[in-house]
C-alpha cells in the first residue's frame, strides 16, 4: 500500500528528508511504517489538558501495536476558564481557527499518513475538528475527559462555577469568606475538562456523535484507567484507518452533522455548539445554516439533564451511559448508516448502550421536554440569529418581558451587577461583544453567574451579541446577529426600552417602532476598533458572522 509520507520518503531521491527523521533517532523500520501524527494540545496551563501527555503516551503505544509509527507535535490550547472576565476571554473564540490551521500546517508539511488530534476543551475540539475535515486524511479525536465533581455546595457537587456563583452570594451575604476560601480548595478536585456540561464536554460529546471519537469515550472522566485503555484503541484503531483508507470526510458528512447537532440539543448542551458546526461543516464542504439548526433543535427531545440544567454533572452522565445511550434513544431520528472511525456504523454502535436510568438520561418516549435544549431566536432585534437554550431557562421564564439596561462592555455590566445596580425586571444588553467588536466574541459568563449569586436570575435576562459559556443558566440570549458593531439592531437599543424573549415562539423583540429605529441608525456611528494590532485586529476583519459560526473563509470559492 503507497501513503503519502512514502511519496517523500524513496530512496535515494528523498534520502535527505530520511536522513532528517533519523537524525532524532527514527530507523529504516520506523519510516517503512505509516507516520501517524499526534497533535497534542498538552500543557501545564488548561486542567482539561493536564492529562494529556500521559494519554499520549496510550495512544503511541497503540499506534505501534498497530503497526504504525508516531509522530508528535504540540498545539496552542487556551483555557477559557483562566480567560474569563478580563481581555484574555477576547482571544479564546479567534484560538479556534488558529488551532486548525496548526494542524494543517502540520500535517501538510510533513505529508503524514494520518492524525490523532489530543484535545478536550472548547475550542480546542472544534478546532482539531476543522483541521480534520480540511486535510481529510485519517483521523481520530481522543479527549483526556472530564474532571470529578467537588464538594457539595448550594445542594450539588462543586466546579468551577460555583467560585463565582459563590461571589454572588458573597456580594449578597448568603456565605461568609471563609465558606467562600474553603470552596476555592474543593471545587475542582482533579484535572480534566470541567465538570459540568460546558462548551467542552458538549463538544467532546458531539465529536463523538459526528463519529469521530470511539463509542464512549467522550465522557469518561480523566483520573479513570478507562480512559488510558481507550486512547490506547485509539492508537490502534487509527492505524485500522490508514489500510482501510477511511478518511475524515468518509465520517464528517451531512448525515452525521445532523446527528452531532441532534445529540447537542437533546443532551441540553452549549449554545456555542451553534458556532461550531457550521464551520466543522464549512471545513467539510458543507454549509449548515440556523434555519437547519433550528429544525433539528426543535424537533429533537431534550433527553439528557446534566448542570446547568440539573444537578448531574458529566461523571454522572458518564456513568447513566453517556453518549451511547442517548444516542441509542434518538434511533428514531438519526442516520444510523452514518460511518464511524472504529470502521461501524452509529446504529450499530449504539444498539447495545444502556437503557435510561431516569436520574439522567430519559427514554424517547418520556425526554424532559419534546423540544431540544437549544434554540434560535429571530425577530426585529436579532434580524440573523439569536441563541438560547431552553434546557437551562426555568420554565417561568421561557416568556419574559423587561426594560432594557444597555452596557457596551462586559465589564461595564459586570461592575453593574456586583455593585447591586441591576434591578428585578430588566434586561441586561450586553454589546460590541460580537466577533468583530469584541473582537472575539467574549463569553458573558460572569454576568449571568453574578445574577444568580444575587437572587436575580428569575427575575433579569441578558441579550447580547457576545456568548455564553455552556454553564450558564438563567433568561438569556446570545450570538445576536447582525451584531452592534455591524450596525444591528442592538446597537440602536436604548436605557428603558421594552425588549420581550419569547422561546416557545422563537422570537426576540424590541418594543419600538421602524421609523424611531430609523431615526436613531442616522444618529449612530461605528465606534473605533478597541484592538488595533496583532491577531485580533486580524480576526475583527477576516471573522464572519456569528449566524455564520464566525469563520475565517479559506476557499477560494468564497
Amino acid at each position: 500500500m503507497t501513503w503519502r509520507s512514502k511519496d517523500i520518503l524513496e530512496r535515494p531521491e528523498w534520502s535527505m528528508h530520511r536522513a532528517l527523521w533519523k537524525s532524532m533517532g527514527y530507523s529504516d523500520y520506523d519510516l517503512a511504517r505509516p507516520l501517524i501524527g499526534v497533535a497534542n494540545s498538552w500543557n501545564r496551563v488548561v486542567p482539561g489538558h493536564y492529562n494529556l501527555d500521559l494519554v499520549s503516551d496510550y495512544v503511541k503505544q497503540g499506534i505501534l501495536q498497530g503497526g504504525g509509527t508516531p509522530v508528535e507535535f504540540g498545539i496552542m490550547a487556551p483555557c477559557d476558564g483562566i480567560a474569563q472576565g478580563h481581555a484574555g476571554m477576547h482571544y479564546i473564540l479567534p484560538s479556534r481557527d488558529l488551532i486548525a490551521n496548526d494542524v494543517e500546517m502540520m500535517v501538510q508539511a510533513h505529508r503524514l499518513d494520518a492524525v490523532v488530534l489530543l484535545c478536550s476543551c472548547d475550542k480546542i475540539v472544534p478546532g482539531m475538528l476543522m483541521a480534520a475535515a480540511r486535510v481529510d486524511i485519517p483521523a481520530i479525536v481522543v479527549v483526556g475527559g472530564p474532571m470529578e465533581g467537588g464538594c457539595t455546595f448550594d445542594d450539588r457537587a462543586a466546579d468551577t462555577t460555583s467560585l463565582t456563583e459563590g461571589l454572588g452570594m458573597l456580594a449578597a451575604g448568603t456565605i461568609d469568606a471563609a465558606t467562600y476560601r474553603d470552596l476555592e480548595d474543593c471545587a475542582t478536585p482533579t484535572c480534566g475538562s470541567c465538570a459540568f456540561l460546558g462548551t467542552a464536554n458538549t463538544m467532546c460529546s458531539v465529536a463523538e456523535a459526528l463519529g469521530m471519537c470511539l463509542p464512549g469515550s467522550a465522557a469518561i472522566p480523566a483520573t479513570h484507567a478507562a480512559r488510558l485503555r481507550s486512547a490506547q484503541e485509539s492508537g490502534r484503531q487509527i492505524v485500522a484507518l490508514v489500510h482501510q483508507g477511511i478518511t475524515a470526510r468518509d465520517i464528517i458528512t451531512p448525515d452525521s452533522i445532523e446527528n452531532a447537532i441532534r445529540l447537542s440539543t437533546a443532551i441540553g448542551g452549549s449554545t456555542n455548539v451553534a458556532l461550531h458546526m457550521p464551520a466543522i461543516a464549512y471545513e467539510a464542504g458543507y454549509e449548515v445554516t440556523m434555519e437547519q439548526f433550528e429544525a433539528l433543535c426543535s424537533s429533537t427531545p431534550h433527553i439528557a439533564r446534566i448542570f446547568p440544567a440539573a444537578a448531574p454533572n458529566v461523571p454522572d452522565y458518564h456513568s447513566a451511559g453517556g453518549v451511547p445511550a442517548v444516542m441509542k434513544q434518538l434511533l428514531p431520528l438519526i442516520h444510523r448508516d452514518a460511518l464511524t472511525v472504529n470502521g461501524h456504523t452509529m446504529g450499530d454502535n449504539v444498539a447495545n448502550a444502556p437503557d435510561p436510568d431516569g436520574r439522567v438520561i430519559r427514554s424517547w418516549e418520556d425526554p424532559w421536554s419534546s423540544g431540544g435544549g437549544i434554540a434560535v431566536l429571530k425577530g426585529n432585534l436579532a434580524p440573523d440569529t439569536g441563541i438560547t437554550k431552553p434546557a437551562a431557562i426555568h420554565p417561568d421564564m421561557h416568556t419574559f418581558s423587561g426594560l432594557a439596561r444597555c452596557f457596551d462592555s462586559e465589564e461595564a455590566a459586570n461592575e453593574a451587577i456586583l455593585g447591586g445596580h441591576v434591578q428585578a425586571g430588566e434586561v441586561i444588553v450586553i454589546r460590541y461583544e460580537g466577533p468583530k467588536g469584541g473582537p472575539g466574541m467574549r463569553e458573558m459568563y460572569i454576568a449571568m453567574k453574578l445574577l444568580y449569586g444575587r437572587g436575580l436570575a428569575l427575575t433579569t435576562a441578558v441579550v447580547t451579541d457576545g456568548r455564553f459559556s455552556g454553564t450558564n443558566n438563567g433568561c438569556f440570549v446570545g450570538h445576536v446577529s447582525p451584531e452592534a458593531a455591524e450596525g444591528g439592531p442592538i446597537a440602536l437599543v436604548r436605557d428603558g426600552d421594552t425588549i420581550t424573549i419569547d422561546v416557545p415562539k422563537r422570537s426576540l423583540h424590541l418594543h419600538v417602532s421602524d421609523e424611531e429605529l430609523a431615526a436613531r441608525r442616522d444618529e449612530w456611528h461605528r465606534p473605533a476598533p478597541r484592538i488595533k494590532g496583532g491577531y485580533l485586529a486580524l480576526y475583527a476583519q477576516l471573522a464572519s458572522s456569528a449566524s455564520k459560526g464566525a469563520v475565517i473563509a479559506n476557499r477560494f470559492d468564497e
